[in-house]
């Protein structure tokens, strides 16, 4: 898709229109390398989080990895606890608190979460790195770029570009080692050679396909894709200004300290001759991932990395300047000089995240490792009459979510005796998930209605507080 961008100092006519591809940059981006404080702050929080999400999978507790999504028994193992299907509401709920934690950042430091913890920003970042070790710095790269092909722009080259598959593959198997043991499915990409003579693979071809399917996109995204994904893909980007308000901490450039920018002579007398505090070098340009100009004022593409901050601030001091040209701070600051950050809208976030947090807490305290299922049996009829006795047949399933085995009882309770016919105790192992046709009966002299309501509990026999219930219908004869 493309746009028409006029020349606003000519008449416009079809010479003086410029077509601008909307969903691409028009220039590559070649960031300078940085140091300085908020950098160590990517580095800081980017790594643990990338350590977790690495090492996550390898990590055995039980007998089993430590975060395990088992989508062909509906199991989802986090450390210690089991979690099954009908512990949906409780990842509703977590979604929940992750988007009003993530709107109390935002509200109080606008988009520190795309900057310094945002997946593709941390992957972005190791890809840059790559850049850096294979190519050089920023110069070095754009020279190497205009240059014809030689031996030494292929070596670099092939050689950025191997990083870039070998950090890929480990991101693609990591992430499916959260659905598949990973000891197993790296063991699958390990060829062998079948009794013919050929090089086959032993793994299983659907995890291999998603496996390889993730490292690319991740290649794509992180290796060329870049900016485009947090301007272009990302939804966040779009309706962030909602939650921004005038003291909201954001990255600002003080126009009032730094213009008239321009370069200026050592030792000269700047502000006699009119400048700001600006050298305007374009350093905070160059080192910008998803290459804006801070100063131009705040735009949406900003994801508050604070690289320009880290940027300005080494130039600030090489010129003897005092830091803070480019700065995390709010509009209220820059106009009044004063930041209101306890306001009644970032209270309110704060008040209901912390709300939320205690009751999902408490949910999942509460919560017990055993769940039941009642359905009638579609093999039998809805009731059925034998020796004087009314009878009903139910699907009962039972989901032992504990990480030991345990035995279960179940009994009925409602206002009419109805007994269940022939039912012994339930052995269950860990994790396993038992149904079994269960024949509830009563006298015909004793079912005064067509429709009574009767609960199941299922009770393990050596913990009388692992329990649960599940209500049903019974269905007798009208007349």
């Amino acid at each position: 898709m493309t746009a028409k961008i006029p020349d606003p100092d000519k008449n416009t006519s079809d010479s003086d229109i410029r077509y601008v591809n909307l969903y691409e940059s028009e220039n590559k981006i070649y960031t300078r390398k940085i140091k300085g404080f908020y950098q160590s702050i990517r580095r800081y929080t980017g790594i643990p989080l990338l350590l977790g999400f690495l090492l996550m999978p390898w990590l055995v507790i039980d007998g089993r990895p430590a975060v395990f999504f088992d989508l062909s028994t509906r199991q989802f193992n986090i450390l210690w606890i089991t979690f099954g299907p009908r512990d949906g509401i409780l990842l509703a709920g977590l979604l929940i608190i992750s988007a009003f934690a993530l709107f109390t950042v935002t509200a109080f430091l606008g988009r520190v979460w795309c900057g310094f913890t945002c997946p593709q920003t941390v992957w972005t970042l190791m890809f840059i790195w790559a850049e850096h070790v294979c190519e050089g710095d920023r110069n070095k790269r754009i020279k190497l770029d205009q240059s014809d092909w030689n031996i030494e722009k292929v070596l670099r080259k092939s050689g950025k570009y191997s990083l870039w598959l070998i950090i890929s593959f480990i991101t693609g198997a990591t992430f499916i080692g959260y659905f598949l043991p990973i000891r197993e499915l790296l063991s699958g990409f390990i060829p062998s050679f079948n009794d013919n003579g050929l090089l086959v693979f032993d793994g299983s071809l659907t995890a291999m396909f998603w496996t390889v399917f993730f490292a690319s996109v991740t290649f794509l995204n992180a290796g060329f894709m870049r900016e485009q994904v947090c301007k272009y893909m990302c939804p966040y980007a779009r309706f962030q200004s909602a939650m921004y308000d005038s003291d909201t901490l954001a990255v600002h450039y003080d126009k009032v300290r730094g213009e008239a920018r321009g370069p200026r002579k050592t030792n000269e007398d700047y502000k006699a001759a009119g400048k700001g505090d600006c050298i305007d070098c374009s350093w905070c340009v160059q080192v910008c991932p998803v290459d804006i100009d801070i100063r131009e004022g705040l735009q949406y593409e900003c994801i508050n990395c604070g690289l320009c901050v880290d940027a300005c601030n080494s130039v600030m001091d090489k010129m003897n300047y005092p830091r803070g040209l480019i700065r995390f701070t709010s509009d209220d600051e820059l106009q009044t000089g004063k930041t209101h950050y306890f306001r009644l809208r970032v209270l309110g976030y704060i008040v209901a995240l912390f709300v939320m947090i205690i009751l999902f807490a408490s949910t999942v305290a509460n919560r017990q490792p055993v769940t039941l299922d009642i359905s009638r049996d579609r093999g039998a009829h809805l009731f059925r009459v034998r020796s004087g006795q009314v009878q009903n047949v139910y699907r009962v399933k039972i989901h032992n979510m504990d990480r030991q085995s345990h035995e279960y009882r179940i009994k009925l309770s409602s206002d009419l005796p109805f007994e269940i016919v022939k039912h012994r105790p339930i052995l269950l192992d860990e994790g396993e998930i038992f149904s079994i046709p269960v024949r509830v009966s009563i006298p015909k002299d004793k079912l005064n209605l067509v429709k009574s309501n009767i609960t199941f509990t299922v009770t393990a026999t050596d913990d009388e507080t692992m329990s649960a219930q599940e209500s049903a219908t019974f269905i007798g004869p009208s007349e």
